[in-house]
């Protein structure tokens, strides 16, 4: 056995030099259990083959990201650097054809452009510009009567398509399945996606999309396949259970019989079914060929505790379909993961907050730890206690929370209210109303700025008569809480309510949003008042950043709050998972067919198996729940996880952490000094400027 290979275990090795040196090229589906070393196995299989004569330039490699595929080489570089006994310390070009499913799909399209149709100087559209031209197709089709009645907006049209291509599903039951809501536009989006593809083929584009789809649709050619496949005479792909169907068809026309095919992944962290992804490609690949593919399982995590382990088996155990693979650790026990009980969503802020600075005195930095959430707007509330307690974080998925448009809305309209002079947020709830242009909401704000009665103006507007209900519904609401005595959260309540019908029409995906505004109510509810929750927020915010940004620039550690989705590959010292509760996690809207509410189970998986020292699920009792249907405000009682069942739980120790009083902030009555305060500040920089 070579030297380089001692650092693999014996089913990583076995997995490495499978069927090398046979006549047949066997096709080979590597199961690769979280933490198991995956890419040092696949990096050490490409140099194996290189070192046992095969060609890298006939050696096909697709990965899920650029980066992934360099990091690929990188490794195989250096391991086939040791094969040949350090003749070359790297070999950084060793893989010409590795990269994306959509790179490679490029640049063969672009090498067979004149042989099916395409203009070798194709442009490529991003998915920005895929919206853009979506738009103008859109608004040019008479069929399209926005006007009349409720029609997707460009962007849901291009996710519709996108979805349709890459499951390769009907449109019909694209609709069914994902866009119910949109299924009686079924016709005219079929004519709209017919007219989108011709304008792309006049004007010689590619969506991203596209690149897989001419991709495919050329290997439909038998001629045209056999050539392409002939040119690689080994295939391997990572995360094969993150490939869509028309990905795995690409697949199995360039090697239709399998010889040379080598995929790795984890059925049990599939979790991208709504990118169009299905776990059923890795579940099938064996029965693809005859005879079935040879599998071979990596179950050795080097990674996480035995505990952590333990209790991450037991949650695939209970799976539908899998295949059984039983993770082993040498790094001991470890402590029990936790399933700690807290009273509600402040408490659950409350104890992470406390148990990250006590796992910080203890010796693991910030940047070690980290918070997983099934959807962004979870952590809302933790944004605020971490900022309370100057704990720095990054955020990673989604944007922050007070950043997104549907928050900065109802936001503005309570500064407005409260402020009615001020410009930007009056701007900005004048322009949520339909029919209600720049240059009319800059004309009212004007009349407003000179009035002295703001809400006697307010009433004497006529507003367009495609604004005219939306409008009296804005002065009421206008004139209510300018005359309320700090009737508060109430306040807020009423702000939604208005809201609600403008975040329908304006957001495609109002559902998800309204659980972010369910949310800032919630937050709202923990302020004495409008005036309180305002400044507190804008004085105070949430520090998170966009998944683009980096660390806080005045702090060297910080701690990671991410959702579920994007933690995927990474790993931290101690993880607190947020919500493991019903409606959660599974979240409500993903448990209306069998096979989302298992890849929820996958979800959670891929959360726990992150941890490598201290795994923590914290179950808040109860939600606030803004009035409904006449109950007034009142909270729901929270119900575990259904996939935290007794067999799962006995694997983790139950705590209860109980919820931390904080007294009101006193107050101190200053008398009734009166003083003109615009006037001191304006002579203070008259005296600066002399």
């Amino acid at each position: 056995m070579k030297s380089e290979f001692r650092a693999l275990n014996a089913a990583q090795q076995h997995a490495a030099q499978f069927a090398i040196g046979c006549a047949e090229a066997k096709p080979l589906l590597v199961i690769a259990g979280a933490g198991s070393g995956k890419t040092s196995t696949l990096a050490h299989r490409v140099a194996h083959l290189v070192a046992a004569g095969a060609d890298p330039q006939r050696l096909l490699l697709l990965t899920f990201s650029r980066r992934a595929a360099v990091e690929l080489e990188r490794r195989a570089g250096r391991a086939l650097a040791v094969l040949r006994a350090g003749i070359h310390a790297e070999v950084p070009t060793m893989l010409p054809w590795a990269g994306t499913f959509h790179g490679i799909g490029a640049r063969l399209l672009r090498e067979y452009a004149t042989r099916v149709g395409l203009a070798p100087n194709f442009t490529v559209h991003d998915r920005g510009d895929s919206e853009d031209l979506m738009g103008l197709v859109r608004n040019a089709q008479p069929a399209v009567e926005a006007t009349k009645r409720r029609f997707p907006a460009a962007a849901t049209c291009v996710a519709i398509y996108s979805r349709a291509v890459n499951s390769e599903a009907s449109l019909a039951d694209v609709l069914a399945g994902d866009y119910p809501w949109c299924a009686n536009c079924e016709d005219t989006l079929r004519a709209l996606f017919d007219a989108y593809v011709e304008a792309k083929q006049a004007q010689q584009i590619l969506d991203f999309d596209d690149l897989l789809l001419y991709w495919a649709v050329t290997l439909e050619e038998p001629s045209l396949a056999a050539e392409i496949g002939g040119r690689f005479d080994h295939v391997l792909v990572d995360e094969y259970q993150d490939t869509n169907r028309l990905q795995a068809s690409i697949l199995h026309r360039l090697k239709p019989d399998g010889r040379g095919v080598t995929v790795v992944g984890d059925d049990a962290q599939a979790i991208y079914g709504f990118r169009a992804a299905t776990v059923r490609n890795i579940l099938d690949f064996p029965a693809r060929y005859a005879p079935p593919a040879t599998v071979i399982t990596l179950d050795r995590n080097y990674r996480s505790t035995q505990a952590i382990l333990d209790a991450s088996n037991a949650l695939m155990a209970e799976a539908r379909e899998r295949y059984a693979k039983n993770l082993v650790t040498d790094r001991g026990a470890g402590d029990k993961p936790r399933l700690v009980s807290v009273a509600d969503e402040a408490a659950q802020a409350q104890f992470v907050a406390t148990e990250v600075l006590r796992h910080r005195e203890n010796g693991i930095e910030l940047r070690d730890q980290a918070v997983l959430f099934r959807t962004a707007s979870h952590s809302a509330q933790l944004e605020l206690e971490l900022a309370r307690r100057n704990i720095p974080f990054v955020k990673f998925g989604g944007l922050r929370f007070l950043d997104a448009a549907h928050v900065k809305d109802v936001l503005g309209i309570l500064r407005w209210i409260d402020n009615p002079r001020g410009r930007l947020a009056g701007y900005r709830t004048l322009r949520l109303l339909s029919g209600v242009g720049p240059a009319t909401a800059a004309r009212w704000l004007d009349a407003l700025e000179r009035s002295g009665e703001p809400i006697v103006e307010l009433q004497g507007f006529a507003p367009p008569a495609a604004a005219a209900a939306d409008w009296n519904a804005l002065v009421a609401l206008y004139c209510k809480l300018n005359s309320s005595a700090g009737d508060w959260p109430a306040e807020m309540d009423s702000v939604l309510d208005w809201y609600q019908p403008q975040l329908e029409r304006i957001h495609d995906d109002a559902p998800l949003r309204a659980a972010d505004l369910a949310q800032l109510g919630r937050i709202a509810a923990t302020y004495p008042s409008r005036e309180r929750f305002l400044t507190e927020l804008t004085l105070d915010p949430p520090a998170a950043a966009a998944s683009e940004a980096g660390p806080p620039r005045l702090d060297d550690d910080y701690l990671i709050l991410s959702t579920i989705h994007s933690a995927k590959g990474l790993e931290w010292k101690s993880v607190a998972i947020l919500n493991g509760v019903d409606g959660c996690i599974p979240s409500d809207m993903a448990t209306g067919r069998p096979e989302t509410i298992e890849e929820e189970r996958r979800l959670l998986y891929v959360a726990m198996t992150r941890a490598k020292d201290h795994l923590a699920i914290v179950l808040p009792h109860r939600f606030y729940v803004r009035q409904q249907a006449g109950l007034g405000d009142r909270h729901v009682y929270a119900v575990q996880s259904r996939f935290l069942t007794p067999d799962v739980s006995a694997h983790f120790e139950q705590q209860a952490w109980p919820m931390t009083a904080f007294a009101e902030d006193q107050q101190e009555s200053v008398g009734d000094c009166r003083i003109d305060v615009a006037a001191r500040v304006k002579a203070a920089w008259a005296q600066r400027a002399r």
